[in-house]
């Protein structure tokens, strides 16, 4: 069985997913994978969800301890903030999200590229499967296909360019504006393309795991050490963050006693700016929170196209992986067959092309109702048959009948705390 519990904007509040967002993959998925064949752990901004491949029908609950116990949130916080899918309808959900209808931004472009970091790093840390692998390279395929002929792609703004957009009207001139980018995360990249489209020339990064210096090479802008972030943030006219931190970076006492407006755009799940910050006199800050609040309507035509591609991609998938159930027992039946054919060519080698010719007819129609009948999720009913009417036991220990699917968020500044970007 695949399953997926997910929580995401739509299921928990930003409070929650903030909690969740925390631990990350690293430390959700080690405490999940032992009790499942696989799992695939999927966390961004705005989600965090579990794939897995479980022959238990408790395997949903263990899901979600593991992400309430990775997150430190009571049972009570953690109620009612994620929803389960299973079989078809994970892999429905998860071709959705990558292909950015399940985002805040619908159409969003991050999204597809940390759908394949997330199946990367299961590889890294051998926690996939064969179906696990299938589903993620197909949720992979279906977003390149919506992309290419929908509009959806071309109409959906990422977070970062949303969040610029709400500066917009701040600002009169985006070409004299001193920007200081705080992280070399998965929004970084992402950031510069969207500060130059708008004319920004004077952008400055700063890392704290110290990936600054070869970041700001890569992409043709200054870098700046710990011991002048704060300087050059109170130097600047935006500061953006988007590091992995699990604590704030930017806190009141950095901002303070500035002469002139500041703008923070925090990227961050976790925050990596601490609220408090927004009440700072002269700072305005726009967080995650702030941005989903102002996110557009989304464009139907585009979004309706792109649902429709999606639920025939997860329709395919499902076939398949019927049509794959009942596998073992034609080969099984297969091999009984040759293993006799190979006895009576033994006996009559004169008699060998019509004796494989007559084989290979006798199988045809099985093997085709075989798989019409798993395609209807009826594969129990082919081991069956094999086994009463050959002799042939090609059941695995472990297989199941498969399962119906599911319906089951400038002045001097004493204090400075700076963590890993």
């Amino acid at each position: 069985m695949l399953l997926c519990v997910t929580a995401s904007h739509k299921t928990a509040t930003f409070d929650v997913l903030e909690q969740l967002s925390a631990p990350g993959a690293d430390r959700i998925a080690p405490l999940i994978a032992p009790e499942v064949d696989g799992v695939v752990v999927l966390s961004t901004c705005n989600r965090v969800e579990a794939y897995v491949e479980t022959d238990s029908e408790d395997s949903a609950q263990v899901i979600a301890d593991a992400m309430r116990s990775a997150s430190g949130l009571s049972a009570e916080q953690f109620a009612g903030a994620y929803a389960v899918k299973t079989d078809a309808k994970a892999a429905e959900h998860l071709f959705a999200v990558a292909s950015g209808l399940e985002s805040v931004v619908i159409g969003e472009g991050e999204i597809g590229g940390q759908v394949r970091r997330a199946l990367t790093d299961a590889r890294h840390h051998g926690t996939t499967t064969s179906d696990l692998e299938r589903m993620f390279q197909r949720a992979t395929e279906t977003q390149k296909a919506i992309k290419n002929a929908t509009a959806l792609g071309r109409a959906g703004r990422s977070l970062v360019r949303l969040a610029l957009e709400l500066t917009d009207s701040r600002l009169a001139d985006w070409t004299t504006q001193k920007v200081l980018l705080i992280g070399t995360g998965m929004y970084a990249a992402a950031t510069i393309a969207a500060l130059r489209d708008r004319g920004v020339t004077d952008i400055t990064v700063y890392s704290g795991s110290g990936r600054g210096k070869m970041f700001g090479e890569k992409y043709g802008i200054d870098h700046v050490t710990r011991t002048d972030v704060v300087e050059t943030a109170n130097r600047s006219d935006i500061v953006i963050t988007c590091t992995t931190s699990d604590d704030p970076v930017v806190k009141p006492p950095m901002v303070a006693g500035r002469q002139k407006p500041l703008f923070i755009i925090d990227l961050g799940m976790p925050r990596n700016v601490d609220p408090a910050v927004g009440e700072v006199p002269g700072v305005t800050l726009l967080d995650l929170e702030t941005i989903r609040l102002h996110a557009p309507l989304e464009e139907l035509q585009a979004t309706e196209a792109a649902r429709a591609m999606v639920q025939d991609a997860a329709a395919r998938f499902a076939d398949v992986r019927r049509s794959r159930s009942a596998q073992p027992a034609i080969v099984a039946l297969r091999e009984h067959a040759f293993t006799l054919l190979e006895d009576e060519i033994a006996r009559r080698p004169e008699s060998e092309a019509a004796l494989r010719h007559l084989v290979g007819r006798l199988l045809h129609t099985p093997t085709v109702r075989a798989n019409d009948y798993a395609m209807q999720g009826r594969a129990d009913e082919v081991f069956a048959a094999i086994e009463t009417l050959f002799g042939v036991d090609a059941r695995p220990a472990d297989t199941t009948a498969e399962p119906a699917p599911a319906q089951p968020a400038a002045a001097s500044c004493p204090v400075v705390d700076i963590a890993s970007a």
